[in-house]
């Protein structure tokens, strides 16, 4: 599993970019949103990856955070949606949008993709909404930093980047990154720091994922 590549780009397409790391040169498809931020031919990139493995195909995505990668892996668990699909989402939304629209079940959002439609978009959200909450606290954690860049043309690591342990945040930083989160979405500081307030006093051990999950729950509509 090639999980992480860096080297320099030799030329960018519409849909993908060939990165040559020590003379081999690999095809990384992005999303809209993903080429857009990449530099320019000639220059130094290093993207996250994901790798799709078929019998007539085998084919790498790339990715600027670990929370964008962690959302193409769960899309991609969504029935009707492929590895097109899901770049069409994270290019419209971006994996912040992505986690805002199914934590708030937004699927007009979704819809807004190309190739979307208004069934699999409910599917997305239906499918996604319990899972959202540990993914945006993977990015509240990681404050989505994109990998270092090379300093030569160098290294492609074939092993999975592992996710953060769902354990306990110390000192009151499972509460500071829930909180953040939740100013992601939208929530007006003042409210969102009362939910998580109150979901930490019933539940003082919690892991960041589960703050968010119980604050959503407090600060859903009511009725």
């Amino acid at each position: 599993m090639i999980g992480r590549i860096a080297g320099r780009i030799d030329y960018r397409a519409a849909d993908h970019v060939l990165i040559d790391v020590k003379g081999v040169g690999y095809l990384v498809y992005c999303s809209d949103r993903t080429l857009a931020a990449l530099p320019g031919a000639g220059e130094h990139v290093a993207l996250y990856t994901d790798l799709l493995v078929r019998e007539d195909l085998l084919q790498l995505y790339g990715f600027t955070s670990l929370v964008e990668k962690e959302w193409h892996r769960l899309l991609m668990s969504v029935q009707g949606i492929g590895a097109k699909a899901s770049l069409a989402i994270l290019g419209t939304l971006g994996p912040d949008g992505v986690g805002r629209a199914i934590a708030l079940g937004d699927v007009n959002a979704v819809k807004a993709a190309k190739g979307i439609g208004p069934k699999t978009a409910q599917r997305v959200v239906i499918e996604l909404k319990d899972k959202a909450p540990e993914v945006m606290a993977m990015g509240a954690s990681a404050q989505s930093v994109a990998p270092e860049l090379p300093a030569s043309d160098d290294e492609v690591i074939e092993t999975p980047v592992a996710k953060p342990a769902p354990a306990k945040a110390p000192d009151g930083a499972a509460q500071a990154e829930a909180l953040s989160a939740l100013t992601n979405l939208g929530y007006g500081p003042g409210e969102a720091a009362g939910a998580v307030a109150q979901a930490a006093g019933e539940m003082p051990e919690a892991a960041t994922a589960d703050l968010i999950r119980a604050a959503l729950k407090l600060l859903a509509p009511k009725g």
